[in-house]
């Protein structure tokens, strides 16, 4: 670690705790010189150091900035070896991770951005990720012998994961419409796009890479007028370290359930945190190819023709055939155990949906 990356590790881990320049040079092995150096570096990064003779330097208790050390303090054991990386501003953090894969890149790894100027949504649509305002990380993910359909489960964790995140750290009520948006009092406060790459021979997942995007504060500005009705923000008031500590919460659940034994165990919460079971949606399918049950048409339906990841928010593997161009009328039923959402239509058929390229909308 850089010796500014030392002094912020010491900095969150004492919050609002003075210590002069002579210890905290002894106590990260540098020197006063580099000291001041490193606490200038950190105020030009935003941070509130306050500075007072004769008792030194301190971080403000009050500092919401989204950093490695200060979700680290928040991790449980379970993901303490996670490598967490934090950007000032990146295009897309799911782009930002594809471009650094390598074979030895590790499962969990984590991109967090201040900023996001392309921030990608499903189906093509952009995300809408300010500065300052949000928590927009994304994991790579390299499960073990994962089928396209068994990959729809890193959408569905991490529904549910963000559900729960959210009501720890805020005390507000989360829900979810299938698959992949997180809902408080029926606007949206999180969006999920995981992108994935299959093997063509095989059908298995090669990787995946997990985007998720949480509302945390609404901007100074307010939301855009085409989004203010439809949108939301975590917390309503400013709240001490309410961003990393809602970062180290998603990772703490998404990993309980993602490491589980029983990986299964998630999909009763889901039901129950579900917004559309019993209720009547419409039902969008875009473009949708026929259906296979060969492997290798699964595996290419999820990649380009040239090998290239495919992109989809909502579950992998191959879609139902599309009944029209338009929405179709129907009523949710229920969860499958993969996270596949269970309808039935006007006519009496039933089908269970779990392809990236169909979308729902509730109807009153």
């Amino acid at each position: 670690m850089t010796t500014k990356e030392k002094l912020l590790e010491l900095f969150e881990a004492h919050k609002g705790t003075f210590f002069s320049g002579e210890d905290i040079a002894k106590n990260i092995g540098c020197s006063r010189t580099a000291v001041w150096k490193a606490v200038q570096g950190l105020r030009n990064d935003g941070y509130n150091i306050e500075a007072v003779p004769n008792k030194g330097y301190s971080l403000a208790e009050d500092t919401d900035i989204v950093s490695a050390q200060g979700i680290q303090k928040y991790l449980k054991p379970l993901c303490t070896g996670l490598k967490i990386t934090v950007l000032p501003v990146v295009d897309s953090t799911n782009t930002y991770i594809r471009e650094h894969v390598t074979e030895e890149l590790a499962d969990g790894y984590t991109v967090l951005a201040n900023k996001q100027t392309s921030g990608k949504g499903r189906l093509g649509r952009s995300f809408f990720s300010p500065e300052g305002t949000g928590v927009y990380l994304s994991m790579f993910l390299r499960p073990q012998n994962y089928s396209a359909e068994q990959a729809m489960r890193i959408t569905t964790i991490a529904s549910v994961a963000a559900c729960e995140a959210i009501e720890e750290v805020s005390g507000k009520t989360a829900s979810i419409k299938w698959v992949n948006d997180v809902y408080i009092a029926n606007k949206k406060a999180v969006g999920i796009l995981t992108e994935a790459s299959f093997g063509l021979e095989n059908g298995l997942l090669d990787y995946a890479v997990l985007g998720v995007g949480f509302n945390a504060y609404t901007p100074s500005g307010g939301f855009p007028d085409e989004l203010k009705d439809i949108i939301c923000a975590v917390f309503d008031n400013p709240a001490a370290d309410g961003k990393n500590r809602l970062a180290a919460a998603f990772l703490n659940h998404f990993m309980e359930y993602y490491k589980a034994e029983n990986p299964g165990d998630y999909i009763e919460k889901y039901r129950k945190k579900s917004m559309v079971i019993g209720n009547p949606i419409t039902v969008y399918k875009h473009g949708l190819p026929t259906a296979s049950s060969s492997p290798s048409a699964k595996a290419q339906s999820a990649r380009g023709s040239n090998g290239t990841p495919a992109e989809s928010s909502s579950g992998f593997g191959t879609a139902p055939n599309s009944r029209s161009a338009g929405g179709i009328p129907a009523t949710a039923l229920d969860i499958d155990s993969r996270g596949g959402l269970v309808v039935r239509y006007e006519d009496g058929t039933e089908e269970t949906l779990s392809s990236g390229e169909i979308s729902i909308r509730l109807r009153n």
